[in-house]
């Protein structure tokens, strides 16, 4: 998770929130947090700090396992998740996560993960907002989705997944053998937009499917309407063309899909 608060921005509440959500339904005996502080603000610092340290009181016998990343600029979404993807054991899944989501499921990690191994043709699998355009219905081809059984033995639950060209990256999880073949995300020049779009379409080039996982309910918290949000909405719309010809690119061949990071 990459956080970047500000008092101006005033996201230290939804930091605060997502975090207490993660301590109220993850197994933090099973799995491990990575925060990627970009130069937030004292009072989210204090919150990140407070969070961590109740992770590792809950983990006291697995000493080292979660990490705190602290930068003294902005480096931006992409770049900040890559310095966390540095640390990822060999196998393991990764899940990349915004600071401003509520998930109103306990052992939401576990069911992702047992969809992950069933299904290793999936190269991301996130959990769907609401707000989303993706269905089987939509009458844009961009948003046109398809219902997927997950493969089943007896004994197992029964999972559903929807096959969709772009996955929102509110909350995703990457499949290893992907990372193995396209490295690190691409952070377009900037600091935001594009890098969970363009990391579907490498994705897809690499041989793997974009997947949502129904049967967990998520919301985004970020009421917007501010002058941060309305600034990457502007700095995201400057980028459609760059980001048009970057996806070009993947797809024709011209641009390799292994990005090495910075």
């Amino acid at each position: 998770m990459a956080v970047h608060d500000t008092e101006e921005n005033k996201r230290t509440e939804l930091t605060d929130r997502t975090l207490e959500c993660l301590l109220e339904t993850v197994n933090l005996s099973r799995h491990r947090i990575f925060i990627i502080d970009n130069d937030s603000c004292k009072a989210s610092k204090d919150v990140i700090q407070y969070h961590m340290e109740m992770v590792n009181k809950r983990t006291a016998k697995l000493s080292g396992r979660n990490l705190l990343i602290t930068s003294d600029r902005n480096l931006g979404t992409a770049k900040a998740i890559n310095h966390a993807l540095r640390y990822r054991q060999h196998g393991e899944l990764v899940i990349k996560m915004d600071n401003d989501v509520i998930i109103h499921k306990d052992g939401w990690v576990d069911e992702m993960e047992d969809v992950m191994r069933r299904m290793p043709q999936i190269g991301i699998l996130g959990l769907k907002r609401p707000d989303l355009q993706e269905s089987t219905y939509a009458i844009q081809l961009d948003y046109r989705s398809k219902l997927l059984e997950v493969p089943h033995e007896p004994g197992q639950r029964w999972r559903v997944v929807e096959e969709c060209k772009h996955v929102m990256g509110t909350c995703t999880m990457i499949n290893p053998a992907l990372l193995d073949k396209i490295g690190y995300f691409y952070q377009m020049e900037g600091l935001y937009g594009f890098d969970d779009s363009l990391l579907c379409v490498r994705s897809q080039v690499a041989g793997f499917i974009n997947c949502f996982l129904h049967g967990i309910d998520i919301d985004h918290i970020d009421p917007g309407n501010t002058a941060y949000s309305d600034w990457k909405n502007k700095h995201a719309g400057d980028m459609l063309v760059e980001y048009a010809r970057t996806e070009t690119a993947y797809r024709n061949g011209t641009k390799d899909i292994y990005y090495g990071g910075e």
